[in-house]
């Protein structure tokens, strides 16, 4: 859908100089941009590689000034707004600004958002979704645009686009309420965020070293401000093939089930058998979860001791020991 509104855009091809793509995916047809010009930012490491690997240029900030820029739209409206103002911070003057986005993610709003700010042309309507020029004016954008820290609870900050942005995450709290009280010696946080769930196991005793695993290049820069202690390690990765040397003997997690607006329950289903990947036999794993998700399955197939220990309506909160006994190992086992 993307392609066709760039194609629209670029008919000739490349727009000319050096170009800012600011959102770009590892799976999108970018043909019409010439890959030796192009500078793509792009904050998902699974993205982030996945475009590094088709030879692209590509890192999870800006740096340089730019010919012209293109921004992809995120949903929420305040990482839309820091995207804009990151791409214009680093164009040159008199340089075009291209937005494109979705209807879905919020493209009519943010383009009447601009059409009061600053001229817009060539708005190409395709695909349930815009692409359109911006001539940014002399002044740039407003600077309340511009990605900045903020403290959502005590001692700790978030910046626009993050996972709970604004709030800790409600199956977090209930899976840190319910952590005994000394936990393992070598911890995980698979899908770690902005590190309040990590935070709330290092207050724990029994912990030397807790590893913070997360996909989300702000989320995991948001995570370092927040969790300064030294057993702390940080990992820019995705958690679904994420490894270590050495084994662990507890994870905790509260892992994502959604890929942008469609629910994805494999997602969660990926970060168990990660951690069963990851723990000792004799280690444990602790994660929430949405009460209507189907995992009591998955982690059967991966441990042997499955309870659930505390929950409400809304979330679950689950134990799970003996990695590497469950019912696929059986059945592996069978076919020997």
């Amino acid at each position: 859908m993307t392609q066709s509104r760039l194609d629209l855009a670029f008919p000739d091809g490349h727009p000319g100089g050096e170009v800012l793509f600011i959102g770009a995916t590892a799976a999108e047809d970018l043909s019409p941009l010439l890959l030796q010009h192009l500078t793509i930012v792009q904050g998902h490491v699974a993205d982030h590689d996945g475009l590094a690997a088709r030879g692209f240029r590509v890192a999870p900030s800006a740096d340089g000034t730019f010919d012209a820029a293109i921004v992809r739209l995120p949903r929420a409206k305040e990482a839309a707004r820091a995207r804009l103002a990151l791409a214009a911070a680093h164009l040159a003057p008199g340089a075009p600004l291209w937005v494109d986005g979705q209807k879905t993610d919020g493209a009519d709003a943010i383009l009447k958002e601009l059409r009061a700010l600053a001229p817009v042309t060539d708005v190409i309507s395709k695909a349930h979704g815009k692409i359109f020029r911006l001539t940014l004016p002399p002044e740039g954008l407003p600077e309340a645009w511009q990605a900045r820290a903020r403290e959502v609870a005590p001692g700790f900050v978030t910046l626009p686009g993050v996972f709970s942005a604004d709030h800790v995450d409600p199956g977090s709290r209930m899976l840190a309420d319910h952590l005994p009280p000394k936990l393992p010696t070598r911890i995980v946080d698979l899908g770690a965020g902005w590190g309040w769930l990590s935070a709330q196991a290092l207050a724990r005793a029994g912990v030397t070293e807790l590893h913070l695993v997360e996909a989300d290049h702000a989320a995991l820069t948001s995570a370092r401000r927040n969790v300064t202690d030294p057993r702390a390690r940080f990992h820019w990765a995705d958690a679904r093939d994420f490894t270590l040397k050495e084994p662990v003997n507890g994870v905790i997690m509260n892992p994502p089930f959604h890929a942008g607006r469609e629910a994805d329950p494999r997602l969660g289903a990926a970060f168990i058998a990660t951690a069963a990947r990851l723990l000792t036999g004799a280690g444990k794993l602790w994660m929430v979860a949405n009460r209507h998700l189907p995992y009591e399955q998955v982690l059967a197939q991966h441990f042997g001791q499955v309870h659930e220990i505390a929950g409400d309506t809304r979330f679950k909160v689950i134990e799970a020991s003996a990695a590497g006994k469950g019912s696929a190992t059986t059945r592996k086992a069978g076919r020997r």
